[in-house]
């Protein structure tokens, strides 16, 4: 009788922790998204990728997680021209960290976007020669 109630317990306090971990990469995959965004979208921006490196081991995910958004990215926003399809799971919040900003852009008019991108994602963006 007391297997299987460990392996309830030590079932319930995975999944929270896997809901934890997903939910953090989601988090980061919006974060780098928007950063590339905006380095795209907002005159004199460019991206500080090691900072987004060191922001994914800060956040505690798996080494190289940087470099499969950028890649998922690039293969998403460029038809497949650039960079590589990735996992199922990651190609998925590429697409919603996509339309997200995408309403956010819309919303706000991307201007003021843009100036929202200096606050939220300081350290991850800075003006160009700066």
């Amino acid at each position: 009788m007391r297997a299987p109630l460990l392996m309830a317990g030590l079932l319930l306090i995975a999944v929270p922790a896997q809901a934890a971990d997903d939910h953090a990469r989601s988090n980061y995959v919006t974060m780098v998204l928007q950063a590339f965004a905006a380095k795209v979208e907002c005159p004199g921006t460019e991206v500080v990728y090691q900072d987004l490196v060191q922001r994914a081991q800060q956040m505690q995910l798996p080494d190289g997680t940087t470099e499969q958004v950028r890649k998922a990215i690039a293969w998403m926003h460029t038809g497949g021209k650039m960079g590589e399809k990735q996992a199922d799971d990651i190609m998925a919040e590429v697409a919603v960290a996509t339309q997200m900003t995408d309403l956010d852009q819309r919303r706000l008019g991307m201007s003021n976007w843009c100036e929202k991108q200096k606050t939220s994602l300081a350290g991850l963006i800075r003006s160009k020669g700066g």
